[in-house]
């Protein structure tokens, strides 16, 4: 494998979770990442950490809102035991929605929000075994840590602390307080290429390094000899982000405003149809991967002139679970395998 790829993981039976991580680990992909969706990241990471050896192990994210930076810390701080040093703590905002309607936790000004939350979780995680974190007077977090003191010494001096992105502000809050970037599964390579020229200047002002940030792009991928089929099962899925009213300026920044706001509309009276309809061709292709091999290969190319390294997802809405493995496969032997 000539690039570092990274796979997606939920909870799965103990005994489907050992096959899987050796036939990763025996494709030489470089680590999974676990998302808090409809699970907790930490539980599956801390199984997969029991049978692998290689892998990087990635909160792929963490919402970063619904748990205190203290339970964060430890969680990272217990999977990189387990793991021997090898957790990736991505934290993300999540969408509004699901921080105050799912979880009823204060969102609040997202970005600095997030800021405060990075940067308590690596004070505590770099410096809770010394017994000098005294006390954190956050907006969102007051913290009185004058007592507290892990009883044992890290694996290691500090854990990567990944920053997912759609916009620039997040990105340049990479760029300021993260060791890493995760770029947005839908973000298009018009996108790709604004936002690295954002992050080199952000990394600038802070007297960073371009190698301070790894930057990890994610992107959905639909790859088919058909390349119309290919589209057509993409579409779903592209629908599915394109109705989240939190995007939706990011749509009308690539003149795709009105299709999204049709979808959003779609979504809200539960009507499937409409939802599809309503995105056209150009905009799957414009925000996924959705072609032959050669487009697959020809997209994934430029993709790699900003990236270090990639994760790749099968089209995940409104498309039958068979045809969901069938891309998977075909992500394996066109990508992987080259």
């Amino acid at each position: 494998m000539k690039h570092d790829y990274w796979e997606i993981v939920q909870a799965m039976p103990a005994a489907e979770m050992a096959d899987l991580m050796r036939r990763f680990e025996d494709l030489g992909l470089y680590g999974v990442w676990s998302p808090q969706l409809q699970s907790l990241p930490f539980p599956t990471l801390a199984a997969a950490a029991m049978v692998t050896k290689r892998l990087k192990l990635g909160s792929g994210i963490a919402l970063a809102f619904t748990r205190c930076p203290m339970e964060t810390a430890l969680n990272a701080l217990d999977i990189d035991r387990l793991s021997g040093g090898r957790m990736v703590l991505g934290l993300g905002t999540g969408v509004r929605e699901w921080n105050e309607s799912h979880y009823g936790i204060e969102y609040g000004k997202p970005v600095a929000h997030l800021r405060e939350i990075v940067t308590t979780v690596r004070a505590i995680i770099e410096k809770g075994h010394t017994g000098e974190l005294g006390q954190i007077d956050g907006a969102y977090h007051k913290l009185d840590l004058r007592s507290f003191r892990i009883g044992r010494e890290p694996v290691r001096s500090s854990i990567p602390i990944h920053v997912p992105a759609l916009f620039e502000n997040t990105v340049a809050l990479a760029g300021e307080v993260a060791d890493g970037l995760l770029g947005h599964p839908v973000w298009s390579l018009k996108w790709i290429a604004q936002t690295a020229a954002l992050l080199e200047r952000t990394l600038a002002a802070k007297a960073r390094k371009r190698s301070d940030v790894h930057v990890n792009l994610w992107n959905y991928a639909a790859i088919a000899n058909d390349r119309k089929q290919a589209i057509d099962d993409m579409r779903g899925t592209v629908a599915f982000y394109s109705s989240i009213a939190q995007y939706q300026k990011y749509y009308a920044a690539h003149g795709f405003g009105a299709q999204a706001i049709a979808a959003s509309e779609a979504a809200s009276r539960k009507d499937t149809a409409a939802m599809l309809k309503a995105i056209p061709d150009e905009m799957v292709t414009t925000f996924a991967i959705a072609g032959t091999p050669d487009d697959a290969r020809e997209r994934v190319a430029k993709m790699w002139e900003y990236a270090d390294s990639m994760t790749l997802s099968s089209p995940h809405y409104f498309v039958p679970p068979e045809r969901m493995n069938t891309y998977r496969s075909a992500i394996v032997d066109t990508l992987y395998k080259a």
